[in-house]
């Protein structure tokens, strides 16, 4: 098809190009009759640019009126200045008054405006995503996504990585989540499973001896999801042999500083701050804290302050082996209402109530609890908080790890409430030494809470043969998070690599010789033959680029995601197959 090629795209002419002719293709956005004179918006990846088109050159004239929205056009003519200019568009300054109209596709109605603010419901921008791509907001997204690959790949290849590409189809291994399987025609009733990542593949790489490997990847997970979830996503998987933790922080805060400095304009300071799992857990109630909260409303722990209150709150939580503890709110006026929808709201956690003590700009303190607080306990809470008029209190109690998590809840609910966020940062921050095992209560069995090649702290290794329970949750790893913004940018470790100390980890999770040699034996078999002290991270990608497009929802980062009920509307999957292609598998639906 012969048609006029673009000189230009339509996101670059300004008042530099006003008396030239020139040639644009695109998408028509929007169209204006005003009676004698049509305006278009012509729209491509680039951006949008007014054509003017006069009732005097009446072919031209005519083709624009036949013109609808989504139509596909070449429009030529010259570049003149706008009698009003619109400083909301890029090339809100000139217009290109058309000579000549070519149509080269038509299009139906469609189901939705494309437009930036789209009113069309999820799954249907889903369902015709080819049109909710042509929205600006998304496609730079895309772009932007395009752009940090770039940045990643340049970065590790500076820093002497390899690239490596890792297999789809694998052996179904147990890493925490469920796995899609993948049925074998030729080997009827056995399996490969989708990699919910290349862990063992790029700890084989390292026993190798490729010393630095790098992938950005897609890995797969049948898990429930969220915004921040879906069932493929994207990493960027890295491995380094012959590294301490301190090695792995380097190289990964590296490529962030890279990311954020020439996507975002921002120089992050480096090294990032560290925090220990325990530290994070008992000041902010979570193993990923935001520390863009003004003020911090930091957990105090008043579990001392308070023992031998007449409370009974407090003293049936401390005998138990709980704990009382509470968060700071200041310089806000906190009103009935609001304690009352705060008391909803931790009932929902499954707490009675929760209490509280507002310090009044008279230096007197009101709450329902401190007729059973002596002034001693009073004075004692009062200090642990260093507590002033104007300020808040609100306390919970009961078992420690309950109480912890739901504060850190509450926190973020307070940050919400009173706009305590600071948008003009981003904060980040390493969480380690994270517990190595955790205990499954439902199975009455340990379980690793990373992943079971996971390296014991050294300090711990002896814990590791204890029949103590208590000494086994004791033991911590050197397992690690990068956290920015309250979200779990990355996660890694030190892996094991002596199968001595490989084989009494097995041993406390309840996996026998026998079911370890069936479910990772060419690992272990690869470990026998020299494994080099090793350790790895693997980012998020798709949260990386959804902050740096400011949105949580990791979808609109992503070109073709999957609704939070794991369904692609565009293209109908998952869908039935027929009866032949499972006969030929060997399967049968019931």
């Amino acid at each position: 098809m012969q048609f006029t090629q673009r000189t230009n795209t339509c996101g670059e002419l300004s008042l530099s190009d006003v008396g030239k002719t020139v040639a644009l293709n695109g998408w028509v956005a929007d169209k204006r009759d005003l009676g004698g004179v049509i305006f278009i918006n012509l729209r491509d990846r680039y951006g949008v640019t007014q054509i003017t088109v006069n009732s005097e050159n009446k072919g031209v004239y005519d083709s624009a009126k036949s013109l609808g929205l989504e139509y596909v056009i070449s429009a030529s003519g010259k570049v003149q200045r706008r009698t009003s200019s619109n400083p909301k568009m890029k090339t809100g300054e000139i217009e290109v008054l058309a000579d000549k109209i070519e149509i080269l596709n038509t299009s139906e109605v469609t189901p939705f405006v494309v437009e930036e603010e789209v009113k069309a419901s999820e799954e249907l921008r889903f369902k015709y995503r080819y049109l909710d791509l042509r929205r600006r907001k998304i496609a730079s997204n895309l772009e932007m996504r395009s752009r940090v690959y770039g940045i990643v790949h340049r970065y590790f290849e500076r820093h002497g990585f390899v690239e490596v590409e890792t297999p789809i189809l694998m052996k179904s291994t147990p890493e925490g989540a469920r796995d899609y399987l993948v049925p074998s025609r030729i080997h009827k009733g056995e399996f490969y499973a989708l990699p919910q990542s290349p862990q063992t593949y790029k700890q084989i790489l390292m026993v190798a001896g490729l010393d630095r490997y790098v992938q950005i990847c897609k890995c797969f997970r049948d898990e429930d999801l969220r915004a921040d979830r879906q069932p493929e996503f994207t990493q960027i998987d890295l491995e380094m042999s012959f590294v301490t933790e301190a090695d792995v922080f380097r190289m990964c805060e590296g490529v962030i500083y890279d990311i954020w400095k020439e996507a975002k304009g921002v120089g992050l300071k480096l090294p990032l701050p560290v925090m220990s799992y325990d530290e994070a857990m008992e000041t902010y109630g979570t193993d990923k804290p935001d520390l863009r909260i003004k003020g911090w409303l930091k957990i105090v722990n008043i579990t001392g302050s308070v023992k031998g209150s007449e409370f009974k709150v407090f003293t049936d939580a401390i005998n138990s082996g709980g704990i009382a503890a509470g968060i700071k709110l200041s310089s806000v006026d906190v009103t009935r209402k609001i304690i009352d929808s705060l008391t909803e709201y931790v009932k929902q956690l499954g707490f009675g109530g929760l209490g509280y003590i507002k310090y009044n700009a008279d230096d007197t303190a009101s709450s329902p609890m401190l007729k059973f607080l002596s002034e001693e306990i009073q004075n004692k809470i009062k200090n642990d908080f260093n507590s002033q008029a104007g300020d808040t209190l609100f306390i919970l109690s009961g078992e420690k790890a309950k109480v912890l998590s739901s504060l850190g809840s509450l926190r973020l609910k307070l940050a919400e409430m009173f706009n305590l966020f600071d948008e003009s940062k981003d904060e980040f921050l390493w969480v380690n030494d994270f517990p190595l095992f955790s205990y499954n209560e439902e199975e009455k069995c340990f379980v690793a809470n990373h992943h079971a090649f996971t390296m014991p702290k050294e300090q711990y290794l002896k814990n590791l043969e204890s029949k103590n329970k208590d000494d086994i949750l004791s033991i911590r790893a050197d397992c690690y998070d990068m956290v920015c913004n309250g979200s779990e940018f990355g996660s890694g470790s030190i892996r094991i690599h002596r199968p001595d100390i490989q084989k009494k980890v097995f041993n406390v999770i309840g996996l026998t010789d026998e079911e370890a040699k069936q479910k990772f034996g060419f690992l272990l078999e690869a470990f026998t033959y020299g494994a080099p002290p090793h350790g790895g991270f693997a980012f998020g990608f798709d949260r990386i680029i959804a902050t740096l497009c400011g949105t949580r929802d990791i979808r609109e980062t992503i070109a073709f995601p999957k609704t939070t009920s794991a369904v692609s509307p565009m293209d109908g999957s998952p869908s039935p197959v027929d009866e032949k292609q499972l006969k030929e598998l060997g399967l049968k639906i019931t």
